[in-house]
């Protein structure tokens, strides 16, 4: 590289260029949160006169980054409603060995996420998946990276599949004023790298992937519940028997009596067929609470849960420890009226181990029961202080989804990517239209949405934007391009090339909207420099800065799934960087040949 190129630099390129690696270096070898460091060099740019007060604060009025928040909400509304429920019941299945699984696993979450943001994609279907891991016996660790991967590479596949496409064409419709990329124009190279990267992944993982159990099986909850369901009236499992209605499947629990016109049935038989009323008692630890929620025709503690006060979707469960000073022990929860005592509904109790018979209502409590109590949010602060529980707790993500509403947040989903596909709507309008259906059809609430928006992360796409154009305002991006062309020549080829390779390993150690903002300066001057399209710059930075697989830390969905995953460090650069190579061959070969110089 000549050094001379940056003979002729002012102190404002100095500057911004010393910020810029301050902080690559601050990201990497400190635990600051990425939010706090962009705006600190934001401020210092600002400050120090390299950036007006308007070019600073631009990043927040971007069109790409309230896009990216208003999707949040539209998401929010999907998670609510558990509108991807049948995806998992009528797409995963019961796999037959690790290949299959992460087939049926792969190409549906690619698909998924090519129209939904990659993160909550992935948190969607993070307890889902660990479910279905238990159900088919298959490892963990098999699974769980290919999950994240193809999240990533699902949302290379179209303008609106993760944040990073929207910020670079945010910056390329004001670089060139114009109406930025079609909803589909990155399909054309997207789709095949994604393909080529989920089949990789599926016949490849076998070697690639370690074979071991999740973190989490450590800190499994060894209590044992007794549950009791009632099969409703009209329920689509009437007349089925236990073995056709799935209910010997579950991998948290397990059927322990029949309860049917007032006679205990304590054996009971797999092809015993069901019939209205019948009472189910489970055994098992609180993931069976939502297990039995999603199967259709059983109703958890009917003859008390009607009664609640709360909506359905202000519920949560909590776990409480009777205390001997409780004014229940001795007594049955319906002779102590447990509801209307505690405006609260007992669903499950445990004790010591000990296996307990008959229904819920009848049990006599004793001092250090364990109760799954169904409540609003509520019961936690005021029960926390009181004599009759020696421990509250709260049972992590438990509120109850709105099934009925499911189909609803589907339809709104689809209407938008239509809407936005067939260019009747600009994006933004089109996210922000279907993010009003979902608020005002109940299908999230307000603070659900206030909750889903991550405003970290917006707060870095729009520092990053703002220093991204103090790059090219002190022209320190177009001195770091003429550097790059003086180590790769006029080839526009190598130089693609090059532009490809740094961003991705930038894109491992920060977050990947950062570098996008930060790299786009600098491929926009290696185009003009080179005097060729800058299209095939534009898209190659798109899946570079999305491309991140050879890290736990490059990309927020491969954190996601490495406790569940049970897996170290290395395991992602056995598995990430081959494929980072499958991608990188494909994106650098095909680009061109899409999109000529």
């Amino acid at each position: 590289m000549d050094a001379t190129v940056f003979a002729e630099l002012t102190w404002q390129a100095w500057l911004t260029l010393g910020l810029v690696g301050s902080i690559f270096a601050v990201l990497v070898f400190t635990q600051f949160p990425a939010d706090f460091v962009f705006l600190g060099a934001l401020t210092v740019l600002f400050v120090s006169g390299v950036l007006t007060p308007h070019e600073a604060l631009c990043g927040f009025s971007s069109e790409g980054m309230i896009t990216i928040g208003v999707l949040y909400v539209v998401v929010a509304g999907l998670q609510a409603t558990g509108g991807l429920n049948w995806v998992t019941r009528h797409v995963f299945g019961i796999p037959k060995n690790d290949i299959s699984a992460r087939s049926r696993l792969m190409w549906p979450v690619a698909a998924i996420s090519a129209f939904l943001n990659n993160t909550p994609v992935v948190a969607m279907f993070l307890p889902v998946v660990h479910q279905w891991t238990k159900n088919s016996k298959i490892q963990p660790s098999q699974v769980m990276i290919p999950l994240s991967y193809a999240a990533v590479l699902g949302g290379i596949c179209t303008l609106i599949g993760t944040s990073t496409n929207l910020v670079v064409n945010d910056l390329y419709k004001d670089h060139f004023g114009s109406q930025g990329l079609s909803m589909f124009e990155i399909s054309k190279l997207g789709i095949p790298c994604a393909i080529a990267g989920v089949l990789f992944m599926i016949f490849a993982g076998r070697k690639l992937l370690p074979n071991r159990g999740g973190a989490d099986k450590a800190f499994d909850n060894p209590r044992q519940y007794t549950l009791e369901v009632l099969v409703d009236k009209g329920s689509p499992l009437i007349g089925k028997t236990m073995e056709a209605a799935g209910l010997d499947s579950f991998s948290s629990g397990c059927l322990a009596e029949l309860i049917r016109d007032s006679r205990v049935i304590s054996v009971v038989q797999l092809d015993e067929p069901l019939r209205a009323g019948d009472r189910l008692i489970f055994v098992g630890g609180t993931d069976l609470v939502g297990e039995l929620r999603t199967v259709s025709g059983l109703t958890i503690a009917d003859d008390q849960l009607f009664k609640l006060e709360a909506p359905k979707h202000e519920r949560c469960l909590v776990e409480a420890v009777v205390s001997n000073t409780c004014p229940l022990v001795g007594k049955t929860l319906s002779e102590g009226a447990f509801r209307s005592v505690y405006n609260a509904v007992v669903l499950a109790v445990a004790r010591s181990g000990e296996r307990l018979t008959g229904k819920i209502a009848d049990i006599k409590l004793r001092p250090g029961d364990t109760l799954l109590v169904e409540s609003h949010a509520g019961f936690i602060p005021r029960q926390r202080d009181s004599r009759d529980f020696y421990l509250i707790s709260a049972v992590e993500g438990s509120t109850p989804v709105r099934t009925e509403k499911g189909l609803l947040a589907l339809v709104i989903l689809l209407s938008m990517v239509v809407v936005a596909a067939l260019n009747w709507l600009p994006m933004l309008e089109a996210a922000a239209l279907a993010a009003a259906a979902m608020l005002l059809t109940g299908c999230c609430t307000f603070g659900e949405a206030r909750k889903s928006i991550e405003w970290n992360v917006l707060i870095v796409i729009a520092a990053a934007l703002g220093i991204g154009q103090a790059l090219d305002k002190t022209g320190a991006a177009a001195t770091l391009a003429t550097a790059m062309l003086s180590v790769s020549g006029t080839n526009p080829w190598i130089a693609l090339a090059s532009l490809y390779i740094g961003a991705t390993i930038l894109t491992e150690l920060i977050t990947n909207n950062a570098v996008a903002a930060l790299v786009f300066p600098i491929a926009m001057s290696t185009a003009e420099r080179l005097d060729v399209n800058p299209m095939p710059f534009v898209i190659c930075l798109m899946i570079a800065a999305s491309s991140s697989f050879a890290t736990p830390i490059g990309y927020q969905t491969n954190m996601m799934v490495y406790g569940p995953g049970g897996y170290r460090f290395t395991d992602y650069f056995k598995a990430g960087i081959p494929l980072t190579l499958v991608v990188g061959a494909m994106t650098i070969l095909l680009t061109p040949l899409i999109w000529p110089f």
